[in-house]
Parts: structure tokens; C-alpha cells; sequence
């Protein structure tokens, strides 16, 4: 509660308490705090995520529209809770792999911006590679673990549709993709999902760490300075950070994520287990190569808004987890 009086009271920050590094966190309080908000967080964004999915799965008629009129399709058909399938799930499911993401991420980065402490180069370019290095990590490691919980998911998000298995929920999809292929069938997409995320995790962390350096230097704030930057002004160039990097990545990483999709998720390419080159073929088959980026509008959208919310959100998270002194 002082922590939380502190950040309520106190009127300005110095430039420095704006990247708060793993040692003063309260580590307890980071992850239980961080669980909370980031739930929420996910729960206003799901929707979204069905949306793209379904455009991006759909052999007809779905994959063609619109992400409003996917989005009105579902709700007309199976309502809020079309919007929100899977959620549960995903949303438990989640809760251990965010403490190791967050873990990672956080540890990683300090020992990135202690080792380039010396070198000879811009301070924005040394924040990004740190971040970005970072990024890559915490999603290297954490892919082990949220592939499985994705491919679930995603299933669930898909029911109904158009080479699609039926599945009375999280544990009968474990079971029957276990049933058909074994452990292996959970890891569908996994060398995909990491060579993709990994560089575009890299990418987003590096560009948003670069993006809120150079915005502070441009507004004329520097460490060595008593100009202060307000918490409305720290939010909002946090926010606008994360907004750049979402975006830039969405539009890089968008055919990666399509092929990985519907690998995930689709069961009637022929004989044999899908491939990475027969989920390309039958999208270069059924759009050309506009198939890439299905679900592009809501998948730009998700990302963007993940992208200002989720810094917003995690920035919070790290000062409200400061270690009292």
C-alpha cells in the first residue's frame, strides 16, 4: 500500500525510475500483480484473436469477409460466447508460463544492459539490442511451454468450421490430438511459432525500448537533467513506444503466423501429417499470395492495442512492485 500511496502522490518520476530493472523489484508482488492485470488485460483482447483465427482457418465463405462482419458472423451465431471461446483456458493456462516469460524477460534484460554497459555505442541503440536480445530469450524459452496451451486454443477457437475436429472442450482436444499423434501432435507449429515469435518478440522489445529512448531525448528529458516527465507523460510515451513496435511487428510477422495457424488447427490436407509446405501450397492455392495475410486487419488491431496496453499495463505492474526501502 506505501508503494501504491507513493505512485498516487508523488507528482513526477526522474527519467531513470521509467525502466525499472529486476533488482528493486519486489518479486512476489510482480508476479501476483502481473497475473491479475495481465488476465484482464487478455480477456479485453480475446475477441480479436477469434476473429483472426477463424479467418485465417476457414476454407470458405468466413476467410473472405471482413474482420467486422467475422466479428458480427460469430455474434450472430454463437454470441458473446463465440467471442470469448477458449478464453478459460487460455487465461489459467497461462498463468505459469507468465511467471516464466516475465522471469526471463526481466532477468535477461539486466544482465544484457550490464554487459553492454561499457561498449561504445548510442545509448538508444544499446537499450534496444538489450531489450531486443531479451525478447528473443524470454520467448525461446517460453514457446516450451505455451505451444501445447496454444494449439488448445486455438482448436477450441475454431470449432464447427471446415476441416476442423469437434472437441468437447480443453481436455477431450489434449486427448484426441494425443490419441492421433501423440505428445508430438501438441508441438504442431513449434519450429515455426519459435523461428517466428522469437525474431518478432526480438524485434517488438528492441523497437519499443529504442522507440521510448529516442521519444524522451526528442521531448528534451535526459538523466543528467532536473527536468522530470510527469506520470501522464510517462504513460503516454510508453503507450505511443508500444503502439510503434505492435505495429511493426504485425505487418513482418503476419504470413508466419497464418501457415502456423492453420497448422495448428486443420486436419484434411490428405495423407499424412501437415507440413509447413503443404499449409503454404493450399494457401497459395485457395488467395495467391494475399492467403498470407488472412486476418491481417485483426491481427494489426491485436497487436497494436497488445502492444499500447500491454507496456502500459506492465510498466504499472513494475512500479507498483518496487521493493519498499
Amino acid at each position: 500500500m506505501a508503494v501504491e500511496a507513493e505512485v498516487a502522490t508523488t507528482p513526477e518520476l526522474s527519467l531513470a525510475d521509467t525502466d525499472i530493472n529486476w533488482d528493486r523489484l519486489d518479486k512476489t508482488r510482480f508476479h501476483v500483480i502481473g497475473a491479475i492485470l495481465f488476465t484482464a488485460q487478455s480477456a479485453l483482447l480475446h475477441p480479436t484473436a477469434v476473429v483472426k483465427t477463424r479467418m485465417q482457418v476457414a476454407g470458405s465463405g468466413i476467410s473472405h469477409m471482413c474482420g467486422t462482419s467475422v466479428f458480427m458472423h460469430i455474434l450472430k451465431n454463437d454470441g458473446i460466447r463465440g467471442l470469448f471461446r477458449g478464453f478459460g483456458t487460455s487465461a489459467i493456462g497461462s498463468l505459469p508460463g507468465r511467471v516464466l516469460a516475465l522471469t526471463s524477460l526481466e532477468v535477461s534484460k539486466d544482465m544484457m544492459l550490464k554487459y553492454t554497459e561499457g561498449l561504445d555505442m548510442p545509448e538508444a541503440t544499446r537499450v534496444g539490442i538489450a531489450n531486443g536480445v531479451a525478447g528473443m530469450l524470454s520467448n525461446l524459452v517460453s514457446c516450451v511451454y505455451y505451444v501445447p496451451l496454444e494449439v488448445i486454443c486455438q482448436r477450441m477457437m475454431v470449432q464447427g468450421l471446415p476441416g476442423t475436429t469437434f472437441c468437447n472442450g480443453p481436455f477431450d482436444v489434449m486427448n484426441k490430438v494425443m490419441k492421433v499423434e501423440g505428445f508430438r501432435g501438441l508441438y504442431r507449429g513449434f519450429g515455426l511459432t519459435a523461428v517466428s515469435q522469437s525474431p518478432a518478440s526480438a524485434l517488438w522489445w528492441g523497437a519499443y525500448g529504442s522507440a521510448q529512448h529516442i521519444i524522451w531525448r526528442s521531448l528534451g528529458y535526459r538523466d543528467d537533467l532536473e527536468m522530470k516527465p510527469s506520470h501522464m507523460e510517462m504513460v503516454t510515451v510508453q503507450a505511443t513506444a508500444g503502439m510503434v513496435a505492435g505495429a511493426c511487428s504485425s505487418f513482418i510477422t503476419t504470413p508466419l503466423d497464418t501457415v502456423k495457424t492453420r497448422l495448428q488447427v486443420m486436419d484434411n490436407y490428405g495423407v499424412g501429417r501437415p507440413s509447413v509446405i503443404k499449409t503454404m501450397k493450399m494457401l497459395l492455392k485457395e488467395d495467391g499470395w494475399w492467403g498470407f495475410y488472412r486476418g491481417f486487419g485483426p491481427r494489426f488491431l491485436n497487436m497494436s492495442l497488445y502492444g499500447t496496453t500491454m507496456i502500459v499495463t506492465y510498466e504499472l505492474i513494475k512500479r507498483l512492485s518496487v521493493k519498499q526501502v
